[in-house]
């Protein structure tokens, strides 16, 4: 039998058993949600919790693909099974992932790895609202870890931080100085810094700058109170030069959340954050119901008509 006319429950049995078409299937009933993608939510949210979420994140252009790539390289030769989730632009006319990321990747990743790319839709942030489903169908079928690549759209790019475990933010030489990252908001983002691209001139610089920028952090009180500090690592992701020493400092990262009880915490953050955006989304939909009914008379003000829709929507 075909997998796209199987229901929810044998999809996810077919998916745990290895079958490579039912996840995929599973990912792409997630990803155009509804009824049917909540169900799916329904039956995985039992099965998952063993997977460490990786976020890779940082400005277009800075190597985060070909990095991700050279991970999924090497992760399968110490026994993991990574997945990975590219979220891409949204193409102008289909609306789907362009897939650029995907292609990148494709060249360097082993058969092991399952890599989905996955179209942003227009959501601000960098990461597509089916993420976190996406993440828990990866869990659920025994991937682990699984990897979250973002789009890179802009300074201020912390969408991440609500999906992931570990957020990795990676920078080129060149990006620019301690107070351009803390206007771009890193600090409260990265858990492990890369500076790729390393083999450039001006890689110590960067280097110095993101150290100064952790120093201020301390002073200023903004750093971790357990005193954690985000390491800098050095790479080359075109020719996979450091690259094991990210995952050692991911690794790292991961054991300090053991340590310190965080992943629970993170982990219930993200619970939130996934909650938030249905509720959102909910109230969204009867929102724009409510006013498409509604009779907007340009001679009363705003609040007015706002307070007369807050009160549909409550009755509703």
């Amino acid at each position: 039998m075909s997998v796209r006319s199987l229901p929810p429950d044998e999809l996810v049995d077919a998916a745990r058993s290895g079958n490579r078409r039912a996840i995929g299937r599973l990912l792409t009933l997630v990803e155009r949600g509804g009824a049917v993608a909540d169900a799916i939510t329904d039956l995985t949210h039992p099965l998952i919790g063993g997977a460490h979420v990786v976020g890779i994140t940082g400005a277009p252009g800075a190597g985060k693909s070909t990095l991700t790539g050279q991970l999924t390289r090497i992760l399968p030769e110490m026994g993991l099974t990574p997945a990975v989730l590219a979220v891409d632009p949204s193409s102008p006319l289909s609306g789907g992932a362009i897939l650029g990321d995907r292609v990148r990747m494709d060249g360097v990743a082993g058969e092991e790895v399952f890599i989905r790319s996955v179209a942003t839709r227009g959501h601000a942030g960098g990461l597509a609202l089916s993420v976190p489903g996406a993440v828990r169908v990866f869990d659920a079928v025994g991937f682990d870890p699984v990897i979250i690549e973002t789009v890179g759209v802009g300074q201020v790019e912390v969408d991440v931080v609500g999906a992931a475990d570990t957020a990795v933010v990676v920078v080129n030489p060149g990006w620019g100085d301690a107070v351009q990252a803390n206007k771009a908001g890193l600090l409260e983002v990265a858990d492990v810094f890369v500076i790729n691209k390393a083999d450039r001139p001006g890689a110590n610089d960067t280097r110095r700058d993101l150290e100064l920028m952790l120093d201020l952090s301390h002073m200023s009180g903004q750093e971790d109170e357990s005193g954690y500090r985000p390491p800098i690592i050095m790479t080359t992701a075109t020719d996979g030069s450091g690259v094991s020493n990210v995952w050692d400092a991911v690794q790292a990262h991961r054991a300090h959340l053991d340590a310190t009880g965080k992943l629970a915490e993170r982990r219930a953050a993200r619970l939130r954050y996934e909650v938030a955006n249905r509720v959102d989304a909910a109230l969204g939909a009867r929102i724009t119901a409510a006013l498409d009914g509604y009779d907007l008379d340009p001679d009363r003000s705003p609040a007015a008509h706002a307070e007369n829709v807050v009160g549909l929507i409550t009755l509703s």
